[in-house]
Order: structure tokens, then C-alpha cells, then sequence
């Protein structure tokens, strides 16, 4: 079964040559869906969105992405700048559209509200005339009908000479200063201690992810490569907590993290990945990774 789903065919060009940019990245890492939303603290439904084209990422995610992967990150945003260019323009387009849409409405509900408001007085066709009434009705009905179609072709002519000004300007703006990035889970300031699950000693033997220690509220402050294995520090200024992660590992590896006399352990399963529970640790120096490998390797990352 393909990892990825086809990408909408409707997707501009340009948002679908970054959407597959960000999954190249993501193929190449070896990273899960899960771990891309652990390192970079945004939620795994966002990155399928993201990576689907469904939604165009934020400036923040993007750079949290280049991080995790060894991306350059000048380069990725500057693809990103073409691609928010790119999302603007559909979002304008389809806002207008709408527009048109509901302007032709409005201009056709005048007549029909002033015919549904008329008194009637019998519900027998008027006899008057020679039976006139009837003919009145279906007259007044055609009129209804063409005012309708002449405001929809209007909106429409509308629509398609406002696209035409966005896309005469195409992509000749790449000096302009881009758009703020949305607000996302990758842009918010950090979270206050009394809001995590735990600090400093509190925090030993505790899951950094469940306690809210993790994603965007850490960093990684050491790794080192075992075999063919990365190992990671992760510290957490908030938590006043560390943690150590391995990823590219295989099933049966081992990793460890160490501060002080403070010692917690993890195994790789079948996901190629682990990281430990938390030991405290107030400085990200105090905080050590190590890894033993099935092939017999082992190694850690360097002191302070």
C-alpha cells in the first residue's frame, strides 16, 4: 500500500510540488508520522493535512521540519514563500467566487419576495380578461428566470476579470515581504510551568510527551551517532527534565539517560525508535545519552 495519498488533482501546480518536496523530506528521514510530530510539535493530524494537501503549512512548521530532517532551511522557505503565494491566490479565487454566488442571489430575491408578498385574494385563476391571470403568473416567472441568469453571467464575468489581474501578476513578487505565518502549534510561546504535568524532580521516571514536556517545549541539546543509530538529548527548560531518544535503530536496541545518579532506560520495538522516560536535570549540560545496539555497538553522546 502507497505510504501517501494521491494528492488532490485540482491542487495548484506549485502546492503540489511543495507538498511532495515535504514528503521527500519526510521519506528520506525515515521518520514516522509520529515522530515528525513529536520533534517538530505539531499534531499528527496537522502533518497529514500538510503532507496530503489539504492544508498549507505554516512558515513555523516548515522550518521545525528542516530542522529534523538536515533540510537546508533558507532554501525550504523560500519554497515555502512560492507556495503561500500560491495558496493565496486559491483562497482568493474561491472567496470571489462565493461572493458572485451569493451577490446573484441576493439580486433575484428581491422580485421573488415582492411576488410572495402580494395579497392573494382566491386561489382560482383570475377570470378577468379572458383568463389573463395565468398568463401574467408564467410571464413574471420567465422574468424572474432571466433577471436570475443576466446577474449570475454578470458575477461570473466579474470573477473571471479579477482572476485575470491575480494571474497577470504571477510570480514576478518573489521580492515581497510574505505573509505572517498562521498561528500554529509551532508559533505559540512557551508553555508556563504550571500548565505541564510536572518540574524537576517531579518529573523523574514520567513520559515527556504525556506530561506535555515534549514537542515544541524542548530542544535537542546533544546527539551522536552509534552504528547506524542517532542518539539524542532531549531537555526540556520548562520541565527542568531530560530525556533520550534513538531513531534509525532496530528492533531490540537499547537507550539511556543519565544525569547526575539519575538513570532511565529504552527499547526499540518494532518502530525503529524510543526515547526513555524523564530524569531531572536543571541545565541541559547535566543531561547524557548512551545506546547499546544489537550488533554490539554502543556510544554515547559527549559530556557537558
Amino acid at each position: 500500500m502507497p505510504r501517501w495519498k494521491a494528492l488532490p488533482e485540482e491542487l495548484d501546480p506549485s502546492l503540489r510540488e511543495f507538498a511532495a518536496r515535504l514528503r521527500g523530506l519526510v521519506d528520506r528521514s525515515g521518520l514516522s508520522p509520529a515522530a515528525v510530530a513529536d520533534r517538530t510539535g505539531y499534531s499528527r493530524t496537522s502533518w497529514e493535512r500538510y503532507l496530503n494537501g489539504g492544508l498549507l503549512a505554516p512558515r513555523g512548521a516548515v522550518v521545525a521540519l528542516a530542522e529534523v530532517t538536515g533540510a537546508e532551511p533558507h532554501q525550504l522557505t523560500m519554497a515555502w514563500e512560492a507556495a503561500e503565494r500560491a495558496w493565496s491566490r486559491s483562497e482568493t479565487r474561491h472567496h470571489m467566487t462565493m461572493e458572485a454566488i451569493r451577490a446573484s442571489r441576493a439580486r433575484a430575491t428581491p422580485g421573488e419576495a415582492g411576488v410572495a408578498a402580494a395579497p392573494v385574494a382566491s386561489r382560482r385563476p383570475s377570470r378577468t380578461a379572458g383568463g389573463a391571470g395565468p398568463d401574467r403568473s408564467r410571464r413574471g416567472g420567465r422574468r424572474r428566470a432571466a433577471l436570475f441568469l443576466a446577474g449570475v453571467v454578470g458575477a461570473l464575468l466579474l470573477v473571471a476579470g479579477a482572476v485575470l489581474l491575480i494571474d497577470l501578476g504571477g510570480d514576478d513578487d518573489a521580492g515581497a515581504v510574505p505573509a505572517a505565518p498562521s498561528a500554529g502549534a509551532g508559533t505559540g510561546a512557551p508553555r508556563s510551568p504550571s500548565v505541564v504535568g510536572c518540574g524537576g524532580a517531579g518529573c523523574a521516571g514520567q513520559d515527556p510527551e504525556t506530561t506535555g514536556c515534549g514537542g515544541r517545549f524542548a530542544d535537542t541539546v546533544a546527539r551522536a551517532t552509534v552504528g547506524g543509530a542517532l542518539v539524542e538529548v532531549r531537555w526540556s527548560a520548562t520541565c527542568g527534565a531530560a530525556w533520550a531518544r534513538i531513531t534509525r535503530a532496530s528492533a531490540g536496541d537499547t537507550v539511556r539517560i543519565t544525569a547526575g545518579s539519575s538513570e532511565q532506560e529504552g527499547a526499540v520495538g518494532a518502530e525503529a525508535e524510543a526515547y526513555t522516560p524523564m530524569v531531572a536535570a536543571d541545565q541541559a549540560s547535566d543531561a547524557r545519552a548512551c545506546a547499546t545496539l544489537v550488533s554490539g555497538a554502543t556510544g554515547c553522546t559527549a559530556p557537558g
